[in-house]
């Protein structure tokens, strides 16, 4: 069972009212469940679903029974190695390359940022989703910036 707080849904953007397009689904894969949450309302702020994994086990099991626009990982929150966990996404939906987003604490961890950089994942320092997540997740899945976000030119 897909794990969704109740109390919130995917808000329609414009595209997706005046173009008919479906909201894109993103894997959050993270253990903490406070970060979890506030993954999930920022992508139902987008526009989009989101569907929970608690692990690295989990999120494959996911990834390859439903298709997903994008990925958002916690490689600490996984029993899986971050390689094979690479590898096992790059192998189930090659289509997701490009579009994993490491959300990770532990930038200054010499092995992480070799992971991060050899599979050129994108990547939010822990402490930095609240202020970062919003605007890498629209480039990542292409989606435009709404009108109250960008300003008229004069």
């Amino acid at each position: 069972m897909v794990e969704r707080p109740l109390f919130i849904s995917p808000v329609p953007t414009e595209d997706s009212v005046n173009h008919g397009f479906r909201p894109r689904n993103v894997l959050i894969v993270e253990g903490e469940p406070s970060i979890r949450n506030v993954l999930y309302v920022l992508l139902a702020g987008l526009g989009c679903e989101g569907d929970i994994a608690h692990n690295g086990k989990q999120a494959l099991a996911m990834i390859e029974k439903q298709s997903f626009d994008a990925v958002l990982l916690d490689l600490r929150c996984s029993e899986i190695p971050a390689g094979e966990m690479a590898s096992a996404i790059r192998e189930l939906r090659p289509n997701l390359l490009g579009r994993v987003l490491v959300i990770t604490g532990e930038v200054s961890d010499p092995q992480t940022m070799e992971m991060i950089k050899k599979n050129c994942w994108p990547y939010i320092p822990r402490q930095r989703v609240m202020q970062e997540v919003w605007g890498r997740l629209r480039a990542l899945l292409g989606l435009s910036e709404s009108p109250t976000d960008s300003t008229p030119e004069a």
